[in-house]
């Protein structure tokens, strides 16, 4: 029993050692970093932080991202329920294909679509905004919420909706009040994953914003100098990046434990 316990603990050690280092860089003076290997900090700094909580700059960069990601995540969810709904209850011409193209988008880069979309938004006014990387993403997102969501329809029986029907419920008040519920799990698997993916990608983030909505993504890259990197400030800032996404895996672990029962994920 013993042994069987160890095989996972050694490997959960070894992915969660990365993160150690990076946190512990992060209380580390950037010469103390180059000046050799430590396991802990031998003089602890806070000064990584301050400089990120107080340098609009870069916490602003933290809040342009939550922005766009969280309207990128409800744009994405919202879009893909009626879509995914169509696809598990009725039959049309074409609705294989037609799945099948939505699925291929997940199969370009983004380097792909920046230069077409930088010069779309920046004839239409969107470029540096927050909903211009929102709904950029969502070109990637929609897809992906689709066939998550298509999945975790198509195991609620369509007597459901035939009984709701009965009863008088109109299609509207029947998807909210009952059809929703019952797929709340498929909704917050969809969500997670289209908060990581829009979280997470630099590219487009990148391209399509200056100032104004710029992420932190592309903050962190003014930490090189002509002295070097700032490692300690990068860790820092990193370290900062990785509470959004575990906060909401935090919440929605439950969820993403159902997706993958059901093969969905």
């Amino acid at each position: 029993m013993r042994k069987r316990s160890l095989i996972p603990i050694l490997y959960i050690a070894f992915l969660m050692l990365p993160i150690y280092w990076l946190v512990s860089m992060s209380f580390k003076t950037t010469n103390e970093i180059l000046s050799g290997f430590s396991l802990f900090p031998q003089t602890f700094t806070l000064e990584n932080y301050a400089v990120i909580f107080t340098d609009p700059s870069w916490y602003w960069g933290y809040i342009n991202s939550i922005i766009y990601v969280s309207l990128n995540t409800v744009i994405s969810v919202c879009v893909a329920l009626p879509a995914a709904y169509a696809f598990s209850r009725y039959r049309f011409l074409g609705d294989k294909q037609l799945f099948f193209w939505l699925l291929t988008n997940r199969m370009a880069p983004a380097a792909v679509f920046a230069l077409p979309f930088f010069q779309l938004y920046s004839s239409v006014g969107l470029f540096d905004t927050h909903l211009a990387v929102a709904l950029a993403h969502c070109l990637f997102n929609i897809p992906l919420a689709v066939w998550i969501l298509e999945g975790f329809m198509g195991g609620v029986p369509k007597e459901l909706d035939e009984t709701a029907y009965v009863d008088g419920y109109s299609f509207p008040r029947f998807f909210v009040t009952i059809f929703l519920p019952t797929i709340k799990a498929g909704v917050g698997v969809a969500a997670f994953f289209c908060f990581m993916f829009s979280w997470v990608e630099l590219l487009l983030a990148k391209t399509l914003t200056a100032v104004e909505a710029k992420p932190i993504a592309a903050e962190m890259t003014k930490t090189a100098s002509s002295a070097g990197y700032e490692l300690g400030l990068l860790a820092a800032a990193g370290t900062l990046t990785i509470i959004p996404g575990a906060i909401v895996i935090y919440f929605v672990r439950n969820y993403i434990a159902k997706g993958f029962a059901l093969g969905r994920v």
